[in-house]
């Protein structure tokens, strides 16, 4: 005991409480994730055994920590499935008209694992040519044919790479070389996952529509994907339907309770109120109308960085905050408004006052790194939001396009002005007016493709799950108790510290994540 008590000692000599940095702050200066750095603590625990779960909201918890932010170059509903099948949860950007919106949360909350719940139709009377175009641009090489090119349709036949590898004429009708109706195998609505999959092997075929009672095509299923799909134990669903748990952002604005119900009939699970200074009377009526005519729908607000803002958004009933601001790679709202705060700071300073109150946090922005992740957490953060860390993937909106031999997304803020002709101003002008003179907060640029979140996911899980190993804490939960009671231990680094924790003194050097 008195040998635990010496090291103890010992260690504070050489390292600093998160009161001494955050509270006694003598030196008046704010702190981003970079400036930081954990100690390491006392390791008996194997990396396997270590919980990353954590509160989104009051009521929702999330195997895994991880939230795509509602961004139009981030998240709609492949990005949500995929995210919701890991563990964690995607939000549904506004960035489109109502019943697009609310359409996406639809696809996410009707998806099955394993069925393509909105497959590229064609039309019979397309022909050659455009199928080729479809075929470039999609990567893929079979489609349903249906008799008006839409999901829905009475199901005509199939074409895939054998029917057109011997045609040479562009101008011929899909109708002239598909796989007639009558020669294909198919499987009633309703079918499972496991019952398609004898079909498939059975038949020795490479898709298996699925149709309803009147021959209209509603899903297909590929071989390929029942090989690739796993079971995905870790899936965020909601408690009575087992679907997949979703969210989706609206703005502060008359027209956003007409967006708000149409999200809820789809099925919304969690509404994110979406600004970038949360602290103002429209947010604090909205949030009152959602908590009033939706109180199973949990509420997320924000943007907040100081305890007084989030004293205003949690008295009017909010379930999470949303915490950030100005820190992003593509926002500039610090630089063209001059208010914002630090990340690190405005994490540490908003959790440890709605902790009081029984509220999560979700840490929006600046995420750069599994490292940053981890820092998010131990500052008291519920779940860290990201949208450069997921823009790139295959499951995010745009096509990839090539520059200079790399493979890229495009990638921009809802504060660019790009963004901001689509809709976005909302969340910069709060009032119903509009403005001749748009200020933008955030620019455009492209970001290297990460490949699927099938892999990347696991890889961010698996390095969250090293630094809290290493920082000694075998969940986030534990993290966040030594957090408070001053046992995680913290040092501020210089610019050279900072320089040395990373790739340095080498003349080149390729850099892999997983």
């Amino acid at each position: 005991m008195a040998w635990s008590s010496d090291i103890s000692q010992i260690f504070s000599l050489f390292s600093f409480t998160p009161s001494q940095i955050f509270v006694r702050n003598t030196s008046c200066i704010a702190y981003t994730y970079d400036d930081l750095i954990l100690m390491p603590g006392h390791i008996g625990f194997g990396l396997n055994e270590i919980d990353i779960s954590s509160q989104l909201t009051k009521n929702i918890r999330l195997q895994a920590p991880f939230v795509s932010s509602p961004m139009d170059t981030v998240t709609e509903h492949k990005m949500a499935i995929m995210m919701a099948l890991q563990g964690g949860i995607g939000i549904i950007h506004s960035n489109m008209s109502i019943e697009d919106q609310a359409a996406e949360v639809l696809k996410v909350k009707k998806f099955k694992n394993g069925f393509i719940t909105d497959p590229v139709c064609l039309s019979p009377d397309m022909t050659l040519e455009q199928v080729w175009r479809t075929k470039d641009k999609l990567g893929f090489s079979s489609f349903p044919v249906t008799e008006c090119g839409r999901l829905g349709g009475k199901l005509l036949g199939i074409i895939s790479n054998r029917d057109t590898s011997f045609i040479e004429d562009p101008n011929v009708p899909v109708s002239d070389f598909m796989t007639p109706r009558d020669k294909l195998v198919s499987a009633k609505e309703g079918v499972s996952l496991i019952e398609a999959n004898d079909i498939l092997k059975k038949s020795k075929k490479g898709k298996l529509p699925v149709v309803n009672e009147k021959d209209e095509l509603v899903a297909l299923i590929a071989r390929t994907d029942l090989q690739k799909n796993i079971d995905y134990p870790l899936a965020s669903k909601d408690n009575v339907n087992k679907q997949l748990l979703v969210g989706a952002s609206i703005g502060t604005r008359p027209e956003d309770r007409d967006r708000a119900k149409a999200l809820v009939d789809a099925g919304v699970d969690v509404i994110v109120v979406d600004s970038s200074q949360g602290d103002s009377v429209y947010q604090l009526d909205i949030i009152r109308y959602l908590k009033a005519e939706f109180p199973k729908v949990d509420v997320i607000g924000g943007n907040v960085v100081t305890p007084s803002q989030a004293l205003h958004l949690i008295e009017a009933g909010v379930d999470g905050l949303r915490v950030g601001m100005g820190i992003g790679s593509i926002c500039t709202t610090q630089e063209v408004c001059a208010v914002g705060r630090a990340q690190a700071s405005a994490v540490y300073h908003v959790a440890k006052f709605a902790k009081r109150h029984g509220i999560p946090i979700v840490a929006d922005g600046g995420i750069k790194s599994t490292g940053h992740i981890a820092k998010a957490l131990c500052l008291g953060a519920g779940c860290v939001m990201m949208g450069g860390m997921l823009a790139g993937t295959d499951e995010s909106p745009g096509e990839y396009f090539y520059q200079d031999g790399v493979r890229l997304k495009r990638y921009r803020g809802m504060g660019s002005l790009e963004a901001m002709e689509k809709g976005s101003e909302k969340r910069y002008v709060w009032e119903n007016t509009t403005t001749a003179i748009k200020v933008a907060q955030g620019v455009s640029g492209a970001v290297q493709d990460k490949g699927t979140l099938r892999r990347y996911i696991p890889y961010l899980m698996q390095g969250l799950r090293h630094g809290l190993q290493d920082a000694g804490c075998a969940s986030v939960a534990e993290a966040q108790e030594k957090l408070y009671a001053d046992k995680l231990r913290f040092e501020i680094r210089s610019p050279a510290a900072q320089s040395e924790g990373g790739v340095h003194s080498l003349h080149s050097y390729q850099k892999r994540l997983y």
